[in-house]
């Protein structure tokens, strides 16, 4: 991690970020939105699903992801693999849906070739007119894919540090809340925003706009937020739930109903705790469930937000009346950050805003801002350049 200098004790490392931002242009242009895609998004880990959305054979989840698609299944040996999601006949998708399951085998809709769990190419119609074809060679293009904490995750493009490795500085932690024996405990959602996804980071990995931005989440958590960060691109914010009670009734009941969770140390049954891998990744932990969150780029200034919440099987009343109550103070927050990102996104393609300048509360940001410096050096250019010499500036600079 050259760019930012940092030591491996973790020492000064509020000073070994950048003070600026990113400036304005680079939040919705198309240009280096490309750049983006190839330099930044593509070789980085992209989650698909958990393990027990796909717990039998033939069991599959899908992910599109800036014009690749991906899908995850279950073979029947009980393994997980990754493929792309290209007919290898005339590249079709072979899986259909968000999640679905294949009898035995794969069967693509559009001409009926048929690939195996394991992705070899099995079968297809009229075979005998495919004067030379050697199956062998047509089997699905697999993906790099690795399964950490339960949940399984793709990367189209070769990169650095597996999901393990660069989560270890929190594992133990992490291990603690159990998550790889989750179940859903509701439905998968995507929305579509107006927004580019750096600006959708930006408001996630920093809590200096708590106070004023997320007065319920101020209610419960006072100026207890606390941030630190990583090398490996990643980070952690900690917000510890006070016990004055709150005004609002989902927060006062939440603080009232919440149960104990014995397996967590007091730490964790006492905090909401949120873990990012940048740039676009984090889980969102809870005493009594979590969820992932996942910014899909879509184009210059267009973002798809996607999620789902987990928590261990649990008939205990006091636990879904305390996961449905937190549900509901989330929503809020949800709505509060869209109408503050929206304003944002308005205001970076203002004349009034070329670059801003960051607080040592930001060093989540901070690191996020750096990482996108770092892999697109074209994003140092304060001035927007001219229309079509984004790429061919930035690779000068990289040269250098």
């Amino acid at each position: 991690m050259s760019a930012t200098a940092l030591k491996a004790d973790g020492a000064n490392l509020v000073s070994a970020f950048s003070r600026e931002t990113l400036p304005g242009w680079t939040y919705n242009n198309a240009e280096f939105f490309e750049l983006e895609r190839r330099r930044l998004l593509l070789g980085n880990w992209q989650i698909v699903c958990h393990v027990s959305e796909i717990a039998k054979p033939g069991d599959y989840a899908t992910l599109d992801l800036l014009g690749e698609r991906a899908f995850v299944i279950r073979g029947e040996d009980g393994k997980v693999r990754a493929f792309h999601n290209v007919c290898r006949h005339r590249a079709a998708a072979v899986v259909q849906g968000a999640t679905g399951h294949c009898n035995h085998a794969i069967r693509c809709f559009y001409h009926g070739w048929t690939y195996e769990l394991d992705g070899r190419l099995k079968a297809l119609p009229a075979e005998p007119t495919f004067a030379g074809l050697n199956k062998v060679n047509f089997g699905l293009k697999p993906l790099e894919t690795e399964t950490y904490l339960g949940f399984v995750f793709v990367r189209f493009m070769p990169g650095h540090g597996g999901v393990a490795e660069r989560f270890a500085p929190y594992h133990d932690e992490l291990a603690a809340y159990r998550i790889e024996q989750m179940v859903p405990t509701g439905r998968s959602w995507d929305v579509d925003i107006p927004v580019d996804w750096k600006n959708v980071m930006d408001n996630f990995l920093e809590g200096y706009h708590v106070p004023v931005g997320h007065p319920g989440l101020y209610r419960l958590f006072g100026n207890s937020y606390e941030v630190d960060v990583k090398p490996a691109y990643v980070a952690r914010a900690v917000g510890r739930l006070r016990d004055k009670e709150s005004s609002n009734w989902s927060e006062r009941h939440y603080q009232r109903l919440r149960p104990e969770v014995t397996h967590l140390p007091e730490p964790l049954r006492e905090s909401w705790r949120y873990y990012k891998m940048l740039p676009n990744f984090a889980f969102d932990v809870y005493p009594e469930q979590m969820d992932f969150f996942q910014v899909i780029p879509v184009a210059p200034g267009k973002s798809r937000l996607r999620g789902r919440m987990f928590g261990l099987p649990s008939n205990d009343r006091r636990m879904r009346a305390a996961r449905w109550l937190s549900t509901r103070i989330n929503v809020e927050v949800f709505r509060e950050d869209n109408a503050l990102i929206e304003s944002v996104q308005a205001g970076l393609g203002t004349s009034a805003y070329g670059q801003g300048y960051f607080s040592e509360k930001e060093i989540c940001l901070r690191q996020f801002h750096d990482m996108v410096r770092e892999a697109i050096p074209v994003a140092t250019q304060v001035a927007q350049p001219e229309p079509g010499t984004v790429a061919a500036l930035n690779a000068k600079l990289a040269a250098h």
